[in-house]
């Protein structure tokens, strides 16, 4: 499935995640993240029924040199974003946006009414990004996230309604 959304990046097509792309969502989650998941952890979610994801392809090029990806899963109406994560050199694109959305249009497609997810307090690029696609933030997971020799940070929990 392709999804064709206005974007400031047209030239990446946004694809269904399928099981062969856990590689793919690996080596990216591992560019974003400080500690990345592995590839079995990701053929694990995505071969889950309840899980649904996208990978942002830059056209004309191979799904294994996708600049970002995101899961989600849905269960009894309510929906979460499981991780979203895009290539360093892409950042400030639109390809979160465009993968969110997608993962957003994917959950109400599943009847969810509502879409939760959690970020970082101080990664202030997503907070921006959640804002402007109207998350509120609803709660805080204290301490939550690690950093090598750093203070742990607060996880802030935010919701969509989409309704």
């Amino acid at each position: 499935m392709v999804l064709s959304l206005f974007s400031r990046s047209p030239e990446c097509l946004i694809l269904a995640a399928e099981r062969k792309d856990a590689h793919t969502m690996s080596r990216i989650h591992g560019e974003a993240f400080a500690h990345g998941w592995g590839d079995g952890e990701f053929e694990s979610l995505v071969s889950q029924p309840a899980v649904f994801g996208f990978l942002a392809c830059p056209e004309g090029r191979a799904r294994h040199a996708a600049a970002g990806f995101v899961l989600g899963r849905e269960a009894a109406g309510e929906a979460e974003i499981l991780s979203i994560g895009i290539s360093p050199k892409h950042r400030r694109s639109g390809l979160g946006w465009r993968l969110m959305r997608s993962a957003m249009q994917e959950a109400a497609r599943r009847d969810a009414e509502e879409i939760f997810l959690e970020v970082d307090e101080t990664n202030l690029a997503a907070l921006e990004l959640y804002r402007k696609l109207d998350f509120a933030k609803v709660g805080e997971r204290r301490a939550y996230y690690a950093q090598e020799g750093a203070q742990r940070t607060t996880a802030l929990v935010m919701r969509h309604d989409l309704r």
